[in-house]
């Protein structure tokens, strides 16, 4: 079987992959970074979005072998080493943007991706943004807010939904 390296969250890992196995069985099942969720294996709910090279992908569309010597990022590094949460993080908790949770490493690695290329996004440009992740759980207004908030951005002007 094929070996595949990369670098994860700063750090050089490997393993053994098949030609099929996409990305994010090789994040859960090889590496044992379970924050990288699978809700459809379809391309269609976001959960899996990790960062590649910089960039956001969806890691039940790539495969492992495709991400050889490649810098991935995952949800697992996006804390500092004692815990502390990032700023995206944080804005999540203290905004109340989850509720069960499942959604929230994609839309964090997705809110992260966007704060890079648009550090002041507009509330619409956040929800266009965020089109290719979906949560069952909260309507998206409170994701939206943590975000903003994360950028720092004034939510008080947000409506209540």
């Amino acid at each position: 079987m094929p070996q595949v390296s990369m670098t994860v969250n700063g750090k050089p890992a490997s393993g053994e992959a098949e030609g099929r196995t996409l990305l994010s069985q090789f994040l859960r099942e090889t590496l044992g970074l379970t924050g990288t969720h699978v809700g459809c294996d379809t391309s269609q709910c976001g959960a899996c979005v990790v960062h590649v090279d910089g960039k956001a992908v969806k890691a039940c569309t790539m495969f492992a072998l495709e991400a050889e010597g490649a810098d991935v990022a995952t949800i697992e590094g996006q804390a500092a080493p004692d815990g502390t949460l990032n700023p995206i993080q944080q804005a999540f908790q203290d905004h109340h943007g989850l509720q069960c949770g499942f959604c929230t490493p994609g839309m964090v690695m997705s809110a992260a991706a966007l704060l890079k290329e648009n550090p002041k996004p507009s509330e619409a440009e956040i929800r266009d943004y965020l089109e290719g992740n979906l949560c069952r759980c909260t309507g998206y207004h409170n994701i939206v807010k943590a975000i903003m908030a994360a950028s720092g951005q004034d939510v008080g002007a947000l409506a209540a939904e």
